[in-house]
């Protein structure tokens, strides 16, 4: 049965929005009609067809709707709730419009006879391959209840990972936001008033007040030529990096900075090392899994290696020598993956890497931030004195010669 959306009008003249499900669009109005409203506008979710014949329906999904969503699936399959009534019970949870349309969609899939992997591939950008492949596994065992579990542990993880990385340099973008706007404040509008002040003088200025004034008319006659000039720039090099080769290029750099390098490294290897954890320990074959892993890469360098050990595990070599060729990821996955390759422990010695490069990524993130906000605050502070320094000198020359 299909789900459709649809917008009615209350007698009173409210309007009201939300979802059903109808054998047509016929019936979805009688069934508007019989709440005592009037239909003003009926349209099918499958209806809603974006390029390549996945559906758009009002944006993406947040991670923290789809881990909370994973998690209420989760625990109802667990209680032995049938998979339509869970969907339905998550559709009437649902506090956001884009989740009540994501699974009512779903849900009508799912009634249709699709299984909740095929009827999710319709949305890629919601729920990405990874997790569909480990639904679909989840099937084909018959053990969905448990697998949606461990996929919602996996989904929760990854959503507090990005976010203790974001929550960690929120602060020192902001100082360095507010401290910019304090110095471009400073020398287009205070800076400016004072030199007035020094020019009815005629006195002979000092190199630093001098050095001052000329960065003022700079930025208050080109600063916007410079501020054009840096978008431009910017949309240039994203609009570069669209070519895969300067990307890879890029992302390869990007991966040899001396703070930063180690730390998008670490992000990408948790990742993955969890995605190839839940996947293989679910059945998964390995290629599968792998290919399901090197999506969630968001650096290209480490995807190309995974791909390029995708190719040689086909040819039948350990997984660990495959991807230790490429050397990209850090010796530690290497060594746990052939330790658990030695053992027949696979699953567990990747979920124990991945917490290992989690834990790592969160103490070098603390760490940089640490070091960061009293760097930031130093160098703007340093700024400021300069600024100041260069204001103060010329008045006190003033007071010296009335003296």
């Amino acid at each position: 049965m299909p789900a459709y959306r649809f917008q009615a009008a209350h007698p009173s003249g409210k309007f009201e929005k939300g979802i059903l499900d109808a054998d047509s669009a016929r019936q979805a109005r009688a069934m508007i009609r019989d709440r005592g409203l009037t239909p003003l506008e009926v349209e099918a979710l499958e209806n809603r067809q974006a390029v390549g014949g996945s559906i758009a329906i009002g944006g993406r999904l947040r991670d923290t709707d789809l881990s909370l969503c994973t998690r209420q699936l989760a625990s109802l399959l667990s209680a032995r709730l049938p998979l339509e009534r869970a969907l339905n019970a998550v559709v009437e949870q649902a506090e956001s419009a884009r989740v009540r349309e994501r699974f009512a969609a779903v849900r009508s899939d799912v009634v249709g006879g699709q299984t909740l992997s095929q009827a999710m591939a319709k949305f890629p950008r919601d729920f990405p391959d990874t997790y569909r492949a480990l639904i679909g596994a989840g099937e084909q065992s018959g053990d969905l209840a448990t697998v949606m579990a461990k996929l919602a542990d996996y989904v929760e993880s990854r959503t507090a990972l990005v976010s203790k990385v974001k929550m960690a340099f929120t602060y020192p973008a902001i100082v360095t936001f507010v401290a910019l706007a304090v110095i471009v404040a400073l020398l287009t509008y205070v800076v400016p008033q004072v030199v007035g002040v020094f020019n009815q003088t005629r006195q002979k200025l000092p190199m630093l007040t001098v050095m001052l004034i000329e960065v003022s008319s700079f930025v208050r006659v080109y600063g916007w030529v410079v501020l054009a000039a840096a978008v431009a720039g910017v949309v240039a090099f994203r609009y570069s990096l669209r070519a895969p080769t300067a990307r890879l290029a890029f992302h390869q750099r990007l991966l040899r900075l001396p703070m930063f390098g180690r730390l998008i490294r670490g992000v990408n290897t948790a990742r993955f090392a969890s995605t190839l954890s839940i996947l293989t320990g679910s059945g998964v074959p390995l290629i599968r899994a792998m290919e399901a892993g090197s999506a969630t890469l968001g650096n290209d360098a480490l995807k190309a290696n995974v791909l390029d050990a995708l190719a040689r595990v086909r040819e039948g070599v350990p997984l660990a020598r495959a991807l230790g060729a490429g050397k990209q990821f850090p010796p530690m996955l290497i060594h746990m993956i052939a330790s658990g390759e030695a053992t027949g422990e696979l699953p567990e010695m990747l979920e124990r890497a991945a917490q290992t490069m989690s834990q790592e990524v969160e103490r070098r993130t603390l760490t940089m931030t640490t070091l960061l906000e009293p760097i930031l605050i130093l160098i703007m502070g340093a700024i400021v004195l300069m600024i100041v320094l260069a204001v103060l000198l010329p008045i006190i020359e003033i007071n010296q010669l009335v003296k």
